[in-house]
Formats: C-alpha cells, structure tokens, sequence
C-alpha cells in the first residue's frame, strides 16, 4: 500500500516537474509595409486572407496598435520596448538605421532564459558586427540586414555568417527556414522570429497570387500588393498548421504585427495618412496575440505600441531580465485580463535623412486626442469622434495643442540626448568578412548612384574624373590586418584604370585589367521598381591592409581612368587574415 502511495506520488510529481520543463515558445511574425488595411478582417473586400482572419478571431487583438512610421525605428522599439530614438535608431539608411550594440534585446532576454532563437528575414537594425543580428541574442539567421531586398526569386541570403542562394520565392524561403527552425527545436522552449519582407517594393510575386487580382481588375501595382499580402497570409497558414502537427499550438504565444502604414495609397480603414506618416494610417497597425487557453479572443480598445511588446512578454512567460536600460513601454498583461494599464502618452517621430536631427514631424497621443506636428503647423484630433481626421480642431484649443507640444518636447530633449548623427562604419572581428558597399559611403566628385537614392544594393556610377573618390568613415574596434577586395564591374573599354586605396597610413595601387560585365538577376517585376536590381559583380584582390583602432577613413580614389569611365563600383570586401 505504502508502495503503491509513494509509485503515485513519484509519477504526480514527475509530471508537474515535466511540465514546468517546457516553457511556452513565442512565434513572433512581422510584415513589412502591410496597412491596417490589408486585411479582410479590418474590412477589405478584396484582398484574401483567411488565415489571417482567424487568426485575428481567435486572437487577443488590438484596434488601436502603434509603431512608427518607418521600419527601421519600428524593429529597434519592437525589440527593446524602447523608444527608437534612444536606442540610436533615426531613420532607415546611410548608418541611420543602426541599433546601438549595447542595447538588450528580446532575443538576449530569451536567449538568457534558456530558449533557443532565431530570426529569419529582414533585420535592419545594423548591418555590421556588433549590431548584426548573431551579435544580438539570435543564435540563427537566414535573411538580410539591409532596409530592402532587390530580388525576390532565387535570390541569395546570408545563413549563419555564410551567403547561399536559395530557391523560391523569397517569403516561402524565408517560413520554410522558420518551420525547420520550430522542427529542431520542438522539444525545447524557442522564440522564433519571421520579419517578412513582403509587400515591401520591389513588386515580386509568383503569378498564381498576382493574376486573380489582375484579372479581377486591379492594377499591376495593387495586384501585386495584394498577392503578396495573401502569399503572407498562406506562409502563416503554414506555421499554424506545423504548430498543431508537433502538438505545440497550446504551448505557443504567436503574435502577428506589421511594421509601419501601407507602402502608397489604397484602402486603410479611411484613416489620414500613409507609410511615412504621424498621422494614424502610418502608425495604426494590425496587431493580434493568440495563446490558446491562456489568452481570451477579445478586442482590446485601449492603446498599445510597439514599446509594450518587451515588456508584455516579460511579465506573461515570468522572464528574468537582466538589468539595464529602462523600457518605455508597459506590461499589457492587464488587458488581457479585463483590466487596466498606467495612463500615459505614446509618441511618434519620422526623421528626414540629413545630418540635422529635428524634432518635427511628430505626435503625440493621449487617450482620443492626437497631436501631430509639422515644420510650420500644429493640428489636433479627437480620434473617438473623428477617427478620419476630417476637422483639426487646434484652431479653438490653443492652450491644450500648448500643453501637448510642451509634453512633447520634453520627451523629445529626453530621448536624443545621446543621439550621435556621425555615424561610422564599425570593423570589429567578430565578422568573417567585413563588407562595404558604397551605399554606405560618402560620394566626392561627380559620381552619382546607379538607382540615384543610395537604397541598399545600389552602386557607384558616373567615374569619369581623377577628382571623384568613395570615403567609408570607419570605427576600428579590433585592429589588424586585412585582405582587401573590390566589387566591380568593367567592360573591355574601361579596362586599364588605375585606382588607389588609402587610409591615413597605408596606400594601395592596382590596376583594373579583368574585365567583366554585370549580368543582371532575372527580375520579375510587376511595375518598375525604385531599387537597384541584383546583378553579378567582379573581385579583384587590391592587397593588404593594417588598420589601427579608433576613427579611420577608407578612401577610393583613381589615378588613371580610360576615356570610356572606370566602371562601377559595389563594394570593398575586408577579410581578417587572422579568420
């Protein structure tokens, strides 16, 4: 008898102790430039996205979720529950989109609470080491650091330090690596984070998606939107199924959120404003938490931002965070309960891509009121009885736009106290092979970018004068030295130029005398693009280099150049020779 009590207990014990093992998993989906208005749940007709409306109905989810009104700043507040600013995040390119490496991330936090991580898509928040991804808390990549991709078809990634082309279409690619990622990992707890890089531009989507949309009468540019949100809508459709079949959909919090407003104007639920915009349709996005048995399908009215994320799933898996910087955001724990949070403002901000950092345009939202503010203008809103923005009623409310603009300035002067705006290139020896393309470089001269912005993947064009050079600013955290490579491309008539390579210590000299042309990637393109497009590039070792901790510059200049140009230029490689 006394056996048979002891054997029960054993087993009771054994099987809460097994329990308590296996820690809910977290999968955390973000799309990138896909509205509020994106989806049949929020009352688009036309766009087909059941898998996303159920999700949403068996979803806590919020009607009023905020980011910010660009991608960038949006990844870095997701992932620290900071305000962008204060994490070094400004914009989207040229250095602006670096997260400071000292930063605590989500995936630090997991990681240091036994899960194992992984991201799988767009980072943007630093291309370098020691903002790179595998630097930040994520034990696994396979995606992009840089703010877009050029081709979406049998394109090539990064995996784990390595570029590897890969087949498919590039949203597939991307869940498939995430789906083997929830497969190895099943028996252990995992954060799995998938940053989509659809329907961001350019417009690439297998035909079976675009022509329904077509046929029905869209144009190219809307049909290609809408088949890329519902190739989406099919990849979580996967993920959902794949949870079920391992037997982990009840031990699983997945969350689905976008990064900013849509990318051009089309249906977003009649808000004022699009990608870009302080306005609510460039910061008002879908936002739908689902944990069965542990979170009640409800609709949450209260407001809730990007900032709340960290915060929220520290409170809800009784995560041990390690001390550091303070967060912005709140726990929403509450409301999923049927209860409150702290009353507060939440903000916004959009930079412009200069040196100059400026406090307009911003906003501010407290309760139903939204602020926004301009270089020249103010204008008030009250969201509960004018959620279309049609009447600014600051006009008639001088003192209370006073009283916002004044708690707006001051989170302002809090959260850029530290911002640096010289912003340089950091060579650190956690990198395998250091890249530098001239997207990330300063243009003297008449040259000028292929595309024309200097957007990720572009290149340098136009090299026709001795005068013209390319100046990487550089920040040297672990001396040595360096083999030094160009990417470039050549016809048979430029051949012969002479270029020179120099820091303030070393001077290289090589002439261009391989030819090669670029050969574009086949680019399947609904409308014309706005980025440069993928193509193949040349490699030409220029020779060896000793960089010396602290600030340097990079500088590739030309002594000889034929009467036909130079070429173009991608990028200068840096490989360790202690690697």
């Amino acid at each position: 008898m006394r056996f048979s009590i002891l054997l029960i207990a054993l087993l009771v014990f054994s099987a809460c102790k097994e329990e308590k093992a296996i820690p809910p998993n977290i999968v955390l989906i973000l799309t990138d430039d896909q509205g509020y208005g994106d989806l049949g749940v929020h009352g688009n007709e036309v766009v087909k996205t059941p898998n996303l409306d159920r999700l949403a109905a068996e979803s806590a989810r919020f009607d009023r979720f905020y980011v910010s009104p660009l991608c960038a700043p949006t990844r870095a507040s997701l992932l620290t529950g900071r305000y962008h600013l204060r994490t070094g995040v400004v914009s989207v390119s040229k250095g602006l989109e670096t997260m400071d490496a000292e930063e605590y991330t989500l995936a630090e936090l997991f990681r240091d609470n036994g899960y194992r991580t992984g991201i799988f898509g767009k980072w943007h928040n630093g291309q370098h080491y020691p903002h790179h991804p595998l630097a930040q808390g994520f034990e696994e990549f396979t995606g992009f650091s840089a703010g877009h991709w050029s081709n979406y078809f049998d394109t090539h990634l990064e995996k784990n330090r390595e570029e590897m082309v890969f087949e498919g279409y590039l949203p597939d690619v991307l869940t498939e690596e995430a789906l083997d990622f929830i497969r190895k990992n099943k028996d252990q707890p995992f954060f799995a984070y998938l940053p989509l890089n659809t329907p961001h531009s350019p417009h690439q989507v297998p035909d079976e998606y675009f022509d329904p949309y077509k046929i029905s009468g869209l144009s190219d540019e809307l049909a290609a939107i809408y088949g890329m949100v519902e190739n989406i809508d099919w990849n979580v459709g996967r993920i959902m199924n794949l949870l079920k079949e391992l037997d982990l959909d009840e031990n699983t919090l997945v969350i689905f959120l976008t990064d900013n407003g849509p990318n051009g104007q089309r249906f977003n639920a009649e808000m004022k404003g699009v990608k870009g915009s302080v306005h609510e349709g460039g910061v008002r996005v879908p936002s739908f938490w689902r944990w069965k048995g542990e979170i009640q399908p409800q609709e949450i009215s209260t407001a809730a931002a990007h900032i709340d994320v960290m915060p929220t799933l520290t409170d809800l898996f009784g995560l041990e965070k390690k001390e550091g910087k303070p967060w912005d955001g709140v726990s929403l724990v509450p409301l999923f309960k049927g209860g409150e949070i702290p009353y507060r403002s939440i903000f916004s901000h959009v930079a412009q891509l200069d040196k100059e950092l400026k406090d307009r345009p911003g906003a501010i939202r407290k309760d139903s009121l939204l602020l926004t503010l301009f270089p020249n203008r103010s204008e008030l809103y009250d969201l509960k009885n004018d959620p279309k923005q049609l009447v600014n009623l600051a006009p008639g409310k001088l003192e209370l736009v006073s009283s916002l603009e004044k708690e707006y300035r001051e989170w302002w002067q809090e959260v850029t106290e530290e911002i640096e705006m010289d912003r340089q290139i950091p060579i650190s020896d956690l990198a395998p092979e250091i890249a530098l393309p001239t997207y990330e470089a300063e243009l003297k001269g008449d040259l000028k970018f292929f595309e024309g912005h200097g957007w990720a993947q572009d290149w340098v064009t136009n090299w026709k004068n001795e005068s013209d050079s390319v100046v990487w600013p550089l920040n040297v955290i672990d001396s040595g030295e360096f083999e030094v490579w160009l990417e470039y491309s050549a016809a048979p008539n430029q051949l012969g130029a002479e270029l020179n390579l120099s820091t303030s210590s070393t001077n290289l000299t090589q002439t261009l005398d391989q030819g090669l042309e670029s050969i574009p990637i086949p680019s399947p393109d609904r409308v014309p693009r706005k980025e440069a497009p993928e193509q193949t590039w040349n490699r030409i070792l220029l020779g060896q280099i000793q960089l010396a901790e602290g600030k340097e510059k990079l500088i590739l200049s030309a002594k000889k150049i034929p009467s036909e140009g130079l070429g173009d230029i991608f990028s200068i490689r840096l490989l360790p020779k202690n690697k």
